[in-house]
This record gives structure tokens, sequence and C-alpha cells, in this order.
């Protein structure tokens, strides 16, 4: 088992971390008072397991220390998970796993009382599940009220937060994966600016009915599952039902005969309406489009939404970026310019649903 200091539990030493603690308690990762936000696999109890970017956890626990053990699949033998920590109204962090079994020190010499924590993966499917095992610290508490409002962001790369952290590793160097920021992406930045639970179904490098890379599978064939990187698992729809769906595709897919990508839109939303009847579903430019990909996927946006419109479906709307966004790793935006987007599309949908 692998020990992972963070930045808040480095003052506390590998003793503190590594030695036990009287008072404390071990609560499995399944808990009632362990929150979580995402499609997770459920099926072993005590073993909840997921591998979409951005799925998180809240807890809070009383006192001033908490341990994780968690364990990573370590997919094709050596790729490690990112994750990103946030503890109370603290800076958020991110960290790494290190092995198939971690040990990590989520934070200590707190000042005592109650706090409350966010877990988020950072990294997405193709990097591999993680499986939260346990909680160690003094006292688990139930967690804050959830947010009411939900929101759903279907995407590619860009909606993973790909390429969007060089903080730490620069671009192009080590593991293609060592920039993803899931927790720092447009889509949860969106999210907590509105008060809103978030979930991201998204894949780097999958398209609408072309995807890149030598990706075999598209969005409206993988939706409906838990692990879309390997198009398996059902997703319990019921689970969750978000107030808004946004759908950002279109930069793998290229420039595509117009008749055949605007259709299989239509008919990847009618899909959609069938999980989703309510929600409001608003169709993204890509931030990342050049001039002439953007004036495509603007002109097949807006036919959709119109095409939808005749059909009686009014909770269908568009929203194009004002700017392209591609200061990131392989042209990717980097987190500024995600921060950027979250403004923009925040403003959007407060507007849209008279948060």
């Amino acid at each position: 088992m692998r020990i992972i200091l963070t930045g808040i539990a480095l003052a506390c030493g590998l003793l503190c971390a590594a030695a036990p603690v009287a008072d404390t308690a071990s609560y499995p990762a399944d808990h009632d008072y362990i929150r979580y936000t995402g499609r997770v696999d459920f099926s072993k109890a005590g073993q909840p397991k997921y591998w979409a970017p951005g799925v998180y956890f809240t807890f809070s626990f009383e006192g001033t220390y908490c341990v994780l053990l968690l364990n990573d699949e370590e997919r094709w033998g050596k790729s490690h998970n990112y994750l990103q920590i946030q503890i109370d109204d603290q800076p958020s962090y991110r960290i790494q796993t290190t092995g198939k079994e971690n040990r990590i020190v989520l934070a200590s010499g707190l000042a005592p009382g109650r706090h409350t924590v966010i877990v988020c993966k950072n990294t997405e499917a193709g990097i591999g599940y993680i499986q939260p095992v346990s909680l160690l610290c003094e006292k688990l508490l139930p967690p804050p009220p959830a947010p009411s409002r939900r929101i759903e962001f279907i995407g590619n790369s860009i909606t993973c937060g790909m390429g969007n952290d060089a903080s730490a590793i620069a671009c192009n160097t080590r593991e293609w994966y060592d920039q993803h920021n899931a927790y720092m992406a447009y889509g949860p930045l969106t999210a907590r600016k509105l008060n809103a639970r978030w979930q991201l179904t998204a894949e780097s490098g999958i398209g609408l009915i072309h995807s890149c890379c030598n990706k075999k599978t598209t969005m409206p064939q993988v939706f409906d599952k838990i692990n879309v990187a390997d198009d398996t698992i059902a997703w319990d729809f019921s689970r969750y039902q978000p107030d808004v769906v946004t759908v950002c595709l279109g930069q793998n897919d290229g420039i595509q005969d117009s008749t055949a990508f605007c259709n299989a839109y239509v008919q990847f939303l009618y899909h959609l309406r069938q999980y989703y009847p309510k929600a409001q579903i608003v169709l993204l430019s890509s931030p990342m489009a050049g001039d002439d990909l953007k004036k495509v996927l603007t002109g097949y946006i807006t036919s959709v939404v119109n095409a939808m419109h005749r059909e009686k479906d009014k909770k269908i709307s568009s929203y194009f970026f004002s700017k392209r966004y591609d200061k990131g790793c392989d042209y990717h935006p980097n987190m500024d310019e995600h921060k950027e987007m979250a403004d923009e599309l925040a403003a959007y949908l407060k507007g849209l649903m008279k948060w």
C-alpha cells in the first residue's frame, strides 16, 4: 500500500500519515454519509467503482484529519489517476495515485470541528477506474444538503478537462493524461457557479458520427453506459435526472456531410429525450474549433435546433462560445480559458433557467 501525502498533510509528516490514531474510526466507502455524484457502479456491496471524469463524492467529518483508502485499476499496468481534493473553502489541490492500493491523507492539522470534503476524479475513463475502499477519521457526519439543481455535460476531451492543467507537468511530456483536470473544466466550474451538482459524460476523441484517434465508438453508442470508454455496464438514469443537459460535440467529427450530421444529431436528441423528458438541452459550439469548423458547426446546430422546434420540442436551444479557446495542451483550452468558458455558459444558463 502506498502513502500519499497532500500539501495540507505535509507538515504532519510521514509518521502521522502511517501511524494509527487511537480515536480513528473506519467507514466503508458505501456508507450512507458519503454522497456520490456521477456514474458509479454500486453492484458490489462496499465496492463503489467508477471510470468517468468528474465523478465526485462529498462527506463531512468531525476532527482534525482524514485519510482515504482507495484502489486504482492501474490500467495498462502503469496508468495512475489524478484526483482533485477540496477541503472546506480552502483552495483545491491535485494529486495522483501511485499504486494499485493507496493511502491518501486528505487533511491533517485542521482546526477541531466539522469539515466538508469533495474528492473528484480528474482523469477520464480510458485511464481506468478508481475504487474508494474506506475513510478513516474521528467521526463521519452527514454531508451538507446537496444542491437541488443538476446539470449534465456531454462532450469530448474539452469537457473532460484534457490538457488544461500544466501547472505541474509541461504539455507533451510524460503521459498524455498528466494535464487532465476535470474538476477545473468548464462543466464543473459552471455548475459550482450556479450552485448545482454536475455529471460529465465525456471521452477524449469521441464524436457524434465520427470519432478520431482510432476510436471505434461514437457518443450515441455509449451514452447509456457507466464506462463509456469500453461501452460497458448499463447506467440507471433514474439515479440522476438533470435540469439541464449541455452537448458539446463536433470537434472530432470535423466537417461532415450536413444532412448526415444533422440527422444523426436529431436522432441523438430523440434518444436523450427518452431518458430526460423534462430537461432543457443546450447544444454548444466547440470552443477550440477554428474559423471554418466553427462556421460549419454553427450552421449544423442552428438547423438541428430549428428541426427540434418544428417537432414541438421547445426545450432545445444553443449557445455559441464567443471566441476560440486553445491555449492549453494540444490546442485545448487551458484552465484560465475554462474559467472564461464557464463564465459565459453560466451566464447563459442562469438566464435560461431563471436561476
